[in-house]
């Protein structure tokens, strides 16, 4: 496993690179298929934060923890990947694991059912301005609006951020 570790406002001393190091090996007891940890560590003010980036089979794992103290930030976020981890590896075990025509194991896609989908709504997709889409997600007191954009004639997802802010997914061209 490849290990990345990049700190914004904080230089990485040595004691923390190891430490790191150290904490990411744990990861691997969950799976032997972990390619990348990627680590940002960052310090504002009194805040130290610890971001954590994944990638497993193909999916990418994520973790965000912050604390006044930046090893006790590392921990929280790589037991949070450990529990997502765990968590991931026990829905794969639950489903029987297929076998297409090459005989290479395939991941079973989960039905509807598993997913555990409680309400399906169908809406028209309205064109109108990402300025206009930040105002309807208001009035609607939802945590996302979908809308097509004016400029763009595009499909887009605006979203409330949890830092507060707002954030826009758009389809890649």
């Amino acid at each position: 496993m490849e290990v990345m570790i990049t700190g914004k406002q904080l230089d990485v001393t040595p004691a923390l690179r190891e430490y790191v190091e150290t904490r990411a090996k744990k990861i691997e007891k969950y799976t032997t298929n972990v390619t990348k940890a990627i680590f940002t560590l960052k310090v504002e003010k009194y805040r130290h934060m610890a971001e954590v980036l994944v990638k497993v089979n193909g999916f990418i794992i994520q973790s965000e923890q912050e604390t006044d103290e930046m090893y006790v930030s590392v921990d929280k976020a790589i037991s949070k990947i450990e529990r997502q981890l765990k968590k991931h590896k026990e829905k794969l075990q639950n489903h029987r694991v297929q076998h297409d025509v090459t005989g290479q194991k395939a991941t079973p896609v989960p039905s509807w059912e598993d997913l555990n989908i409680k309400k399906r709504k169908a809406f028209p997709i309205d064109a109108m301005s990402i300025e206009e889409a930040a105002l309807q997600m208001e009035l609607l007191g939802t945590g996302f609006f979908l809308f097509e954009n004016g400029e763009s004639k595009q499909v887009n997802l605006l979203y409330k951020r949890k830092d507060g802010g707002l954030g826009l997914i758009e389809r890649a061209a």
